[in-house]
């Protein structure tokens, strides 16, 4: 070997002892960490993110341009808005930490994404009742029932639900500070539960941002395919946070967020106008859809929150 190749192995293997010891130097600096899952991660993510950045062989402009990318994603994100629940659900990190946080238990429901558009204080409607308030959509009819995996009914579970209007918008995409096309209610004695919703329909996730910017860089679509979002929570069971989807859909396939499962395809049943309808509700000529939704419940499991307060599986808030 010449001496100018000799010397070029010599710097490459100088070069990876050096960005060795700095990955070694890092992780060791959380050895002294108090909680040893904190310990863990942090160690995990130092190992991983390094190697990631070795591999690649990161340029400083890259590396500029992705601190640029993730302070933009602060800049946009606001009460109504969450632009970095957006980033992990388009790289399928929302539906790995799903699926290894809520392992297959029997017949259990599947769950699936949170989502960007989910607020507190939604508004109680009774059994039957209307979640739609006002927003435009075609009226649909939603039931069924809340069990565990055992069959026995869960009385009393509570379902928030919500969902995109007919135009593909949320509640809170508006200026105007409506409350529509979301609520909560609750399971009867035999646990079941019913309510009018509004037919879902496609709609593209929020591209305006740095997320929409790097799907469109990507060459990735931005829609999702249309759904309507569950939480139902009880005493002693896991908590499920899921969507049932419109069978037939064209966007099954290609969901942006990756969050379609096949139990969760769902024939919605359309409806002639003039129909009756199962509550007597007079539709006013108009053509209605109709679903039904069983779902089950796994029991409760706990997990320990790395920064020392204890707290279910899957109680994400977005």
């Amino acid at each position: 070997m010449s001496e100018q190749g000799t010397g070029m192995v010599r710097a490459a293997d100088e070069q990876q002892t050096r960005e060795q010891a700095l990955v070694e130097q890092v992780v060791a600096s959380f050895d002294h960490a108090q909680d040893a899952r904190l310990k863990q991660l942090m160690q995990a993510l130092t190992r991983h993110l390094h190697a990631f950045l070795r591999e690649v062989r990161l340029t400083e402009e890259e590396w500029k341009a992705a601190i640029e990318f993730l302070t933009a994603a602060g800049h946009i994100t606001d009460d109504k808005r969450q632009e970095f629940i957006l980033l992990s659900d388009v790289l399928g990190a929302s539906m790995q930490t799903i699926a290894i946080n809520n392992e297959v238990y029997a017949n259990a429901t599947e769950a699936t994404v949170l989502g960007p558009f989910f607020v507190e204080g939604s508004p109680g409607i009774p059994l039957g009742g209307d979640i739609s308030f006002g927003a435009a959509g075609q009226p649909c009819w939603v039931e069924g029932t809340v069990t565990g995996t055992d069959g026995r009914p869960v009385p009393g579970a509570r379902i928030e639900v919500w969902e995109a209007d007919e135009d593909g918008f949320y509640d809170v995409q508006y200026d105007d500070d409506r409350t529509a096309a979301r609520g909560h209610l609750f399971t009867d004695e035999m646990g079941g539960y019913r309510f009018w919703g509004i037919t879902p329909t496609p709609y593209p996730i929020p591209h305006d941002g740095p997320v929409g910017a790097l799907l469109a860089a990507a060459g990735r679509s931005p829609m999702r395919a249309s759904h309507l979002h569950f939480d139902v929570r009880a005493d002693g069971k896991r908590t499920l946070i899921t969507h049932i989807f419109v069978r037939g859909d064209e966007l099954l396939t290609r969901d942006a967020v990756f969050g379609v499962k096949d139990s969760l395809i769902y024939d919605f049943v359309q409806h002639p106008a003039g129909t009756p309808t199962p509550d007597g509700r007079d539709l006013a000529n108009r053509s209605w859809a109709s679903v039904r939704f069983d779902i089950v419940l796994a029991p409760a499991h706990r997990a320990r929150n790395p920064f020392g307060r204890q707290e279910s599986v899957n109680g994400q808030c977005g």
